[in-house]
């Protein structure tokens, strides 16, 4: 990602401040002006209507003279801010606030004609031409006996209107500066909040991808992007250990490899070089042998824990007596209790308990765990395998009082190659896969594997499995 997604949002925030301003600037002005105008007309007009029914009408009735009504109408007219005049139907002009009283001199209006104002009672322009601007004219007839004797007519200067709309509208585009100014607080938060977060998460994967890993980074939010950021640096994390852990099993391999091909190398040598004496051939190629046997052992389980890995494995579930397989497992040990004088005892529920799994892969997470409590058991000792039922599982255990597991290293021992410090001196021929192994099968059978030790008094290990529906119809 770029700066783009920046720059677009920057862009997108001054084009709508751009286009505010163009909307502002074009309806408006038209509409402060259409509004101030008629809030205008309104007024003069209730003010001509009162004038009409009252100082007007009373000229017309002859109730008052001229001169009090034009004394009374220039007050008006300067409160108003206007001119107001007094206009017969043919034109001529009786009273005007804005000229002195002269009953001598006739002024006439030429083209008088009230009704060009189509029925409103306002008009916006020079007033049949009698004056040099524009102005807004309200007309308010003088009726008597219904018959309309003569108008009173309002006169407002059109420049007065305009200052008007001209000072609202500065009030609207001062507002408007203030709206968009402060409208910059979204575009600081989305900066802190979003864009700023994004660029570290970008300049992270960028690490990642050019495979530093280790890199690491933090988000202070609690919102969807920093639950991204805290995934990405997790799955670095993960991805950053499977890579240690890959080099370990890479250097485990080797090493486990290289061992028994250079013991293998140098009796060969040995024996081609006149070194080992032909009557001794005999006991190095047993030793040969034996190593032969170790790297064959090695490779199988690596292959074993590389199918088990494999996604998508078809496992053969079947139901099968579960008791069955413990005996055949144990009774083929029998040879090696005897060499170390160790007894297997099994404590077995009921004489035959069906379970639904694969039973040649159950069968070698017995022989490990056997394996494993043989291994690391005190002669003259006794292993005990038991099973107890709880629910719908049954539960295997296999416990032996053997040197134990130390507590620091109960969460490694499903590591591949793992092997502990106390088990080192007795494992020679040990691969260190075997409970991977186990755990890996378990796993893909949806089951779990538990470990109790303690270090010089022994270890357990409990796993389960689904019972077979086999045992509620014999039951």
């Amino acid at each position: 990602m770029k700066k783009t997604l920046y720059l677009k949002f920057v862009l997108a925030y001054f084009i709508f401040g751009v286009f505010s301003f163009i909307i502002v600037a074009t309806f408006v002005p038209s509409m402060t002006r259409e509004h101030l105008l008629r809030e205008k007309a309104e007024n003069l007009y209730v003010e001509a209507t009162l004038i009409s029914d009252t100082y007007a009408l009373e000229l017309y009735t002859s109730k008052t003279d001229l001169e009090t009504v034009k004394a009374q109408l220039d007050a008006l007219a300067v409160y108003l801010e206007s001119i107001i005049r007094i206009i017969n139907p043919s034109g001529r002009l009786i009273l005007d606030t804005d000229s002195p009283l002269n009953v001598e001199e006739e002024v006439i209006i030429e083209n008088f004609d009230p009704t060009v104002a189509s029925g409103s009672y306002y008009m916006v322009n020079k007033f049949f031409d009698n004056f040099d601007s524009e102005m807004l004219s309200v007309l308010a007839p003088i009726t008597t006996n219904y018959k309309v004797k003569g108008y009173v007519v309002i006169h407002c200067d059109m420049a007065d209107i305009q200052d008007a709309c001209n000072s609202l509208l500065n009030i609207s585009y001062i507002t408007l500066i203030i709206l968009f100014l402060l409208s910059l607080i979204i575009l600081i938060f989305f900066t802190e909040m979003v864009y700023v977060p994004l660029r570290k998460i970008t300049h992270a994967t960028e690490q990642y991808a050019s495979g530093n890993m280790h890199y690491e980074f933090q988000v202070e939010s609690d919102d969807e992007i920093g639950y991204l950021a805290a995934c990405l640096n997790y799955m670095a994390n993960q991805i950053a250990n499977a890579e240690d852990d890959q080099k370990k099993f890479v250097a485990n391999v080797s090493h486990d490899f290289r061992s028994p091909l250079t013991s293998i190398r140098g009796y060969l040598e040995a024996m081609l070089d006149g070194t080992i004496p032909p009557q001794m051939y005999e006991k190095y190629l047993n030793i040969v042998l034996n190593e032969t046997e170790r790297l064959t052992k090695l490779t199988n389980s690596l292959l074993s824990l590389n199918n088990l890995n494999t996604k998508g494995m078809l496992l053969n579930r079947s139901d099968f007596e579960i008791n069955r397989v413990i005996r055949t497992t144990a009774a083929s040990f029998e040879g090696t209790c005897r060499k170390k004088t160790l007894a297997i005892e099994l404590i077995l529920t009921d004489d035959e308990m069906y379970v639904n799994a694969d039973m040649d892969k159950i069968q070698q997470v017995l022989y490990n765990l056997l394996d494993n409590a043989i291994k690391f058991s005190h002669h003259d000792s006794v292993i005990k395998v038991e099973t107890s039922v709880k629910k719908n599982k049954l539960f295997i255990s296999v416990k032996d009082t053997g040197i134990g597991i130390p507590k620091d290293d109960l969460k490694l021992i499903w590591d591949r190659f793992y092997k502990s410090d106390l088990s080192r001196g007795r494992d020679k021929k040990g691969t260190g896969l075997g409970l991977s192994i186990v755990k890996e099968i378990l796993h893909c059978h949806e089951e779990h594997i538990n470990v109790i030790s303690t270090e010089g008094v022994g270890t357990e290990f409990i796993f389960s499995l689904p019972l077979s529906e086999k045992n509620d119809d014999e039951d």
